[in-house]
């Protein structure tokens, strides 16, 4: 079995509008260890990140806690939204949920997202076989893989989630087969169960 945990990041700071350069806030930066402490007893061999600088900051102290250099992947980043700030993110959002292929002009649309992250998913699946990896990637980006394998994950769902940074979402993989997907809040320490499949 294969071990995947995406961390989603923790808080960014909103007032920075360039995506891959937003950093952390300090309480982002101090919730870092919650990822840290949830991971201390999984045996992780292998760290992944988003180049966006908010995401490789999420999981850099726990790779460093472990001894492992975090590997940057592009396809973890997230989904582009246009040129531009956009102000009305909410009814952007919940559009693009209600049609994968919607975007702006020079943005991505959900099935482009979940395309490359899958892909990106599927190369190391089949490189690193039977290994615990973590992987540092964003909110939209995270649900669109989500919603790869349990098609019922919708807008509500991602909703539900907006707010959580950090957080945390662990899947098992027989091969190239997802057979468990938990939703982990690193707050309250509750895990849903998404998706249980037999092994």
């Amino acid at each position: 079995m294969t071990e995947i945990y995406f961390v989603r990041h923790a808080e960014p700071d909103y007032r920075i509008h360039d995506d891959m350069s937003r950093p952390l806030t300090e309480k982002g930066r101090r919730d870092c260890r919650l990822v840290t402490d949830y991971m201390k007893d999984k045996t992780v061999e292998l760290v992944v990140s988003s180049p966006f600088r908010r995401a490789y900051d999420t999981v850099c102290g726990l790779a460093e806690s472990m001894g492992l250099e975090v590997i940057c992947m592009d396809a973890f980043r997230e989904r582009k939204i246009t040129d531009g700030w956009l102000d009305d993110f909410r009814s952007y959002s919940e559009r693009q949920w209600m049609d994968f292929d919607y975007k702006l002009e020079n943005g991505e649309c959900l099935a482009e997202v979940q395309e490359r992250s899958v892909a990106a998913l599927n190369t190391l699946l089949t490189a690193q076989p039977d290994r615990t990896i973590v992987i540092g990637t964003h909110g939209t980006a995270l649900s669109a893989i989500i919603n790869y394998y349990d098609r019922t994950f919708s807008y509500a769902d991602f909703q539900k989630i907006a707010g959580l940074m950090p957080f945390i979402t662990h899947f098992s993989f027989n091969g190239n087969a997802c057979v468990l997907i938990e939703l982990v809040n690193l707050f309250s320490g509750e895990i849903s169960i998404r998706l249980r499949k037999g092994v």
